[in-house]
């Protein structure tokens, strides 16, 4: 979850240099996401053991792409039109709260004391990273209608902790190529029909070869290998655990800009960091619903 999130974390700038310096449209950046994976997972495949997916998983396999990619991509990509980067940023550090109560109400994992702490601290954290950045690069101006893009980035939140809690289990039953190579699959002929004028006209004989190595880098690091990654922490982690990974991509954005000069280290953001750790810990170290049976079954006994 580290690794995934840190390639998330470098997404921003490569998606500025394709968006504001070479005129990509951001629906066109995510269907270069989408068919980049897909063509990727199913190369792949072809050196894999073949794998046979039963056409009930088919099924699950379509909700758990449309939870953890088009509605989550989408409706992120779209608020972020709507509202400013900063209240965008704001917003998807509710994330792992989410994903904290929803695997209390689905799958019973319990609410405790560490678990709360770890989640606030975190918060706190992320959130002094964020507030410190956008006094600094002046990103915090509202967007368009600011209300509907808070709505959609907060779905987009609710979406993605959906899919960490409902299928936790699932994921283990298929290989890793297999199911990314379906649920980008499925993603890809959803969202054709709502950006093909865009990706039409797009120039894409035009473009400088900067937009393409950030393309480059989007499609493979920020969404090949971080989509891999992520099933590998979702099969070995509680929904609430990998999801609080979620706080390391602003560390990552911060800690690039820092190094490229685009921004400098402070004692602000030393804390930041420092709060971050402290919540992921928090959280990783929480009793989970088998420990808390183990344990109450201890004392019975």
């Amino acid at each position: 979850m580290i690794g995934a999130n840190t390639f998330w974390g470098a997404m921003p700038p490569a998606a500025k240099i394709a968006m504001v310096g070479g005129g990509v449209a951001p629906i066109v950046v995510t269907d270069m996401r989408f068919f980049g994976a897909m063509i990727l997972f199913w190369v792949v495949s072809l050196f894999c053991k073949r794998e046979r997916v039963e056409h009930k998983d088919m099924l699950k396999l379509f909700v758990a792409a449309m939870l953890a990619i088009v509605f989550n991509q989408g409706c992120f990509i779209f608020g972020v039109k709507f509202t400013s980067p900063v209240n965008a940023s704001i917003i998807a550090t509710t994330m792992p709260l989410i994903a904290m109560i929803l695997a209390a109400l689905i799958l019973k994992e319990p609410i405790t004391g560490k678990k709360v702490a770890g989640i606030a601290v975190g918060a706190t954290g992320a959130l002094l990273l964020i507030i410190g950045s956008s006094g600094s690069n002046g990103t915090g101006n509202s967007g368009e209608n600011h209300i509907l893009g808070d709505i959609l980035v907060l779905m987009a939140q609710l979406s993605y902790a959906l899919y960490f809690v409902i299928f936790k289990d699932f994921v283990g039953k298929y290989s890793i190529v297999t199911i990314m190579k379906w649920m980008f699959t499925y993603s890809a002929i959803c969202a054709l029909p709502f950006s093909y004028n865009e990706l039409v006209d797009t120039a894409w004989s035009g473009m400088d070869w900067s937009v393409i190595v950030a393309l480059a880098v989007i499609v493979l690091g920020g969404t090949f290998v971080s989509y891999l990654l992520v099933i590998v922490g979702q099969r070995n982690l509680r929904p609430t655990v990998a999801a609080m990974y979620n706080y390391v991509q602003p560390v990552i954005a911060c800690s690039i800009a820092v190094i490229l000069g685009m921004d400098s280290l402070n004692l602000s953001k030393l804390l930041s960091v420092i709060l971050i750790c402290i919540g992921v810990y928090l959280v990783s170290v929480s009793p989970s619903k088998r420990d808390m049976e183990i344990k109450l079954a201890g004392k019975t006994d």
